[in-house]
């Protein structure tokens, strides 16, 4: 079984393109109002669809993506900053042995940072 996950957006190629960057990704093709992206070979991952759709996002996800980027996440969530995401939480939420920080990429969809 093969994973995909398909991100619903205002500007398919532009967010497709910013998650290459933030993830290390390469784009794998297009079609019509998708845009697709993959790990780089030898690296895992699941594929990325984006979506352009006509309706704008709505509140908070129903479902998001946890990066699990270890103990340098706040070095990680510095870059994402840079590269146009959105830190929500000030600092790390910590639960359960966890640490995570919340943000929302380019178009406002939320992901998590994680630490482990």
């Amino acid at each position: 079984m093969e994973i995909q996950v398909n991100i619903d957006c205002a500007d398919a190629e532009s967010l497709a393109q910013w998650y290459c960057d933030a993830l290390g990704y390469r784009s794998e093709g297009s079609a019509g109002q998708y845009r697709s992206i993959m790990p780089e070979a030898g690296t895992n991952g699941p594929k990325l669809i984006f979506q352009q759709v006509p309706e704008p996002k709505g509140p908070k996800n129903r479902m998001h993506l946890d990066l699990i980027v270890g103990p340098d996440f706040e070095k990680v969530a510095e870059r994402f900053v840079q590269l146009g995401a959105q830190r929500l939480s000030a600092q790390p939420v910590v639960e359960h042995g966890c640490a995570w920080i919340v943000m929302l990429d380019p178009e406002g969809n939320e992901l998590c940072l994680c630490n482990q």
